[in-house]
Order: C-alpha cells, then sequence, then structure tokens
C-alpha cells in the first residue's frame, strides 16, 4: 500500500494530510492562522511567509507523530484558495503581504480601455461587470496606491506557486491554480496573449506571469536543505494539483454528467465538470479543471459559510460558555437551535449577497419577512437557506447553459458535516444529496491526481473508483420540497430585480 501528502491551504487553516490509495485518511495536522493583517475595515492581509512558516510546522508535527508514514510517503501535493497574489522581487523575496481574496478594497477602474474594448464590451452589455472586474484587480490597486512598491515587483504569482517554489526552488505553478485576477485563458489554459480582448482589463505585463504546468506534472523534488527545515524526505517528488474548489469537485466523486458538487465553505460554490468549455454565466468562464479533460463551470456565493462565523460572532457569543460546557461546537449548538425551526423558516427570506458577484456588482445582502415571533434561530436557518437558495439558481442556469441534466449532488466543505444542513440542500435542491467518506474532500482530490501522477492508477476515473466512496445519501422531504418551491420561485427569485434599483441607488453612499 502507498500513501501520498497532501498540504491543503484554506483560507482560516492549513491542514497536512496523509490519505493512503483507497482514499483513507491517515492523519491530519491542523493549524488555524493568525487573525487577518488588516490595517482598515473590510481589509484582509496576511503574510506570504506566514503560509510557509505554518506548512513546516504541520510537516515536521507530522514527522513527528508518524515518522514511519512520513518516510514513506512517494509524492506530496499543494492545493490552495485562489485569487490571492504573492508580489515577488528579483531575489525572490516577498515585497509585500497578500492582499486576500475576501478582502473588500477596489482598484481605480474609471481609467478608460483602449476603444475596441470599451465598444465591444459595451456592446454585449458587459461594461458594469467588466468594470466590477478591473476593480478586483488587485495588483492595480498596488500599483496607483503603492508605486514605490510595485516598483520592486519583478513577478506575481499565487499562493500555490510560492509554496511550491519553497518547497522545490523551480517557479512554476499549476494551470489548474490560475484562478484569480490575472491575464489568464481559461479556456486555453494558459496566459492571455496582448492581442487578447481581455488583456488591458488586468494591466499585468506577461514578464511578471511565471511557466504554467499541466496538473500531474511533477514540479520538482524536494532538496536536502528543504528537508531539514520541513521534515520531509529529501528527493520527494512534488505534484501539481490544482484550486480548492476544483480538488474539492473531484475529491467528491464529481466526474460524471449528471453529478453537481457544492461547497459549503468560506466561498459557497456550485461546480460541475464538462469536457466542453462553456461560460456558465454570460461572459463568466469556466474554469480548468484538475482533470486534464475537464473545466469546471461554477456559480459562486463569495462569503458563502463566511456568513456562518459572521454570525457567530455578532449574535452567538452567548453559546461559548455552553460549548465549553458540553464539548459541542458553537456550529453544532447553532445546528440544534434550528432544528426545531421549520422549513422557509417561518416566511424569511434571505439573499446572501455580503459581498456581490461580479455579474450582480451592485447586489446587497438582504432579509425580508420579519415578524415579532422571529428569533435568532429564524435568522441562522434563513441564512442557511439564503445560500441554497442563490446555488440552486446557480445550478438550474449551468444545467441549461450547458444541457447537462444533474440528477444529484456531493456535498463538501465545513458546512457538509451537518446531516441537518445536508437535508435542508437536499429540500431546497429537491435532489439527493451524497456525502463521501471524508469532509477532507480538497486533499482527497489533490491525492486522487497524485496517487494518478505516480502511476499508481492508470486514469483518474480508476483512483476515483477505488478512492470515494459515497457513505451517505440525503432524500428530499416532499413537504420540505413543496414549500421550498414556492418560496424560491415566488419570493426569492424576484427579490433582486425588485431590490436592484434600491441597491443602486445605495451605492451612491458607499464610503
Amino acid at each position: 500500500m502507498s500513501n501520498v501528502l497532501v498540504i491543503d491551504v484554506g483560507t482560516q487553516s492549513m491542514r497536512g494530510i496523509i490519505f493512503d490509495d483507497k482514499g483513507n485518511l491517515l492523519i491530519k495536522e491542523q493549524v488555524r492562522y493568525k487573525p487577518y493583517l488588516s490595517k482598515e475595515n473590510g481589509y484582509m492581509e496576511q503574510s506570504a511567509e506566514m503560509y510557509w512558516e505554518v506548512l513546516c510546522e504541520i510537516t515536521n508535527a507530522l514527522n513527528a507523530k508518524r515518522p514511519e508514514l512520513m518516510s514513506d510517503i512517494i509524492a506530496m501535493s499543494v492545493d490552495t484558495f485562489r485569487d490571492t497574489a504573492v508580489l515577488l522581487d528579483k531575489d525572490r523575496n516577498v515585497v509585500r503581504n497578500c492582499i486576500l481574496w475576501s478582502d473588500m478594497r477596489t482598484a481605480d477602474a474609471s481609467k478608460k480601455l483602449p476603444a475596441k474594448q470599451r465598444f465591444l464590451f459595451g456592446l454585449v452589455g458587459m461594461s458594469r461587470p467588466i468594470k466590477a472586474i478591473r476593480g478586483r484587480v488587485l495588483t492595480n490597486w498596488i500599483q496607483d496606491n503603492e508605486p514605490e512598491v510595485w516598483a520592486k515587483v519583478d513577478k506575481v504569482i499565487l499562493i500555490s506557486g510560492y509554496l511550491n517554489y519553497k518547497l522545490t526552488g523551480n517557479l512554476v505553478d499549476s494551470y489548474a491554480s490560475a484562478i484569480a485576477h490575472l491575464p489568464f485563458n481559461n479556456k486555453g489554459k494558459k496566459w492571455l496573449k496582448k492581442s487578447d480582448l481581455l488583456f488591458p482589463v488586468f494591466n499585468l505585463p506577461l514578464n511578471k506571469m511565471i511557466p504554467l504546468c499541466d496538473p500531474g506534472d511533477i514540479m520538482g523534488n524536494v532538496s536536502e536543505e528543504v528537508s531539514k527545515e520541513t521534515g520531509l524526505p529529501a528527493g520527494l517528488k512534488i505534484i501539481a494539483s490544482g484550486s480548492d474548489k476544483s480538488c474539492e469537485t473531484l475529491g467528491g466523486g464529481c466526474l460524471a454528467r449528471n453529478v453537481a458538487s457544492v461547497s459549503f465553505g468560506t466561498s459557497s460554490t456550485v461546480q460541475f465538470s464538462s469536457k466542453k468549455y462553456f461560460e456558465p454565466e454570460p461572459f463568466m468562464p469556466s474554469y480548468p479543471s484538475v482533470v486534464k479533460e475537464y473545466y469546471n463551470p461554477e456559480v459562486q456565493i463569495f462569503r458563502g459559510y463566511w456568513m456562518i462565523s459572521w454570525f457567530k460572532k455578532h449574535f452567538a457569543q452567548h453559546l461559548e460558555k455552553r460549548s465549553e460546557e458540553t464539548g459541542k461546537s458553537v456550529e453544532e449548538l447553532m445546528n440544534e437551535e434550528m432544528s426545531a425551526i421549520p422549513a422557509g423558516s417561518d416566511g424569511l427570506i434571505l439573499q446572501p449577497f455580503w459581498q456581490a458577484g461580479l455579474t450582480h456588482p451592485e447586489a446587497k445582502g438582504s432579509i425580508v419577512g420579519f415578524n415579532d415571533w422571529h428569533t435568532r434561530a429564524h435568522v441562522y436557518k434563513a441564512i442557511i437557506e439564503g445560500i441554497d437558495y442563490a446555488l440552486r439558481e446557480g445550478l438550474e442556469r449551468m444545467e441549461k447553459r450547458g444541457r447537462q441534466k444533474i440528477d444529484f449532488v456531493t456535498v463538501s466543505g465545513g458546512g457538509a458535516q451537518s446531516d441537518l444542513i445536508c437535508q435542508i440542500a437536499a429540500d431546497i435542491f429537491n435532489k439527493p444529496v451524497k456525502r463521501v467518506q471524508t469532509h477532507e474532500t480538497c486533499a482527497l482530490g489533490a491525492a486522487i491526481i497524485t496517487f494518478t501522477a505516480c502511476g499508481t492508477y492508470k486514469t483518474v476515473d480508476e483512483a476515483v473508483d477505488n478512492m470515494v466512496r459515497f457513505v451517505d445519501t440525503f432524500t428530499p422531504n416532499p413537504e420540505n420540497v413543496r414549500i421550498y418551491d414556492d418560496l424560491y420561485k415566488n419570493v426569492y427569485m424576484k427579490l433582486y430585480k425588485k431590490l436592484q434599483k434600491l441597491y443602486l441607488h445605495m451605492d451612491k453612499h458607499k464610503s
């Protein structure tokens, strides 16, 4: 039996996990990060060096606890969260802290694009979404606000590229990790050319980009020096995998045309796998999958299950003492309170746009339907339901655009550990919801790619057959389906258009 190590880099913590070739989790070491480095409200930054320090802490802890497993691993892979750049100078030193994907600042998008781009984007009704995309190109924010910092920048890489560089000494990254506001051609799985229509949107010279490789390629090997720092075996192969969401989709067994992957993570998404490239929303790309032959069409709820952390912080402090007394997490206690609330939260409906998407850049979070009988638990359940409504809307749109009928969904992420949350999803989607043998599906997906690259399995499909097992199925409750279907079609789906003019007016009062 062979084993591989996966470093799964999340937004709030990092995990080091060793899997065997049957998909069994043998050991996990997890470290939560220090609080975000935030100079102003809405700013979220972290030190790139901190991620490397945590990786070393994890690998050394695994080596101390299970040296026989660490000495026996045949390869290693790193999957990371998306859209967070690391800036390096010519000596490959980090220039400044990383601006995280969840940061709320925006770059100045008022500078005119070339006439060709202005005309064509206006012709297809994409001027406002393109402006929103430009606002999220945070390397542009640095150019405008920190020109002395930008003058030092030689390379713009992602967290994945930085950690793989630290491990191997090679400045290369997987194209399946290049999910970011960078000049990347998602369909072609390569950097944009200067002549491409979207290139001016990103305002980044191509000489600041690094080479891209295929997922499954060997990126390099652990040197003697890195071995001493990390406790990893010298010569260990580092295999390219991809972004966390793509790995999660694969780890949930989502390769067939009739299954979708739903992630109840910090950023909540619905994805499926498609050999055909298509836009899941008008002019929004499908992302390259961690599986070479596929793309991952996706709809994303940017703050997703971060909203649970938000709710916990502001409305559930009273449960912390009970959590200490009972040994249950605050989330478990909130779920127990929610279990008494009926489907539909007694008429309370939530739009989960705590951070707006690019196709609806003016959208805001909203809750409607309050009455005097509503409680904190109603609001909590309305958040869960609102996220599912938004994901259902995205899934239905992707099914239609991709001509791909989905029969069931698999669930991943922290929220998927709750049976109640899985059941709510089954009722709102009106589809069976399936859960695999581990909630660490990001790492499992990266392990599948790693084992396949090492030749343990001839194909990814064979690896999935051997390493992914559905262990729980949640079947829709007909009565709850009836309630949710009515609220979804007759209330939720009408809210955005009803509120859009108000959202646009509120934009004038942004600070």
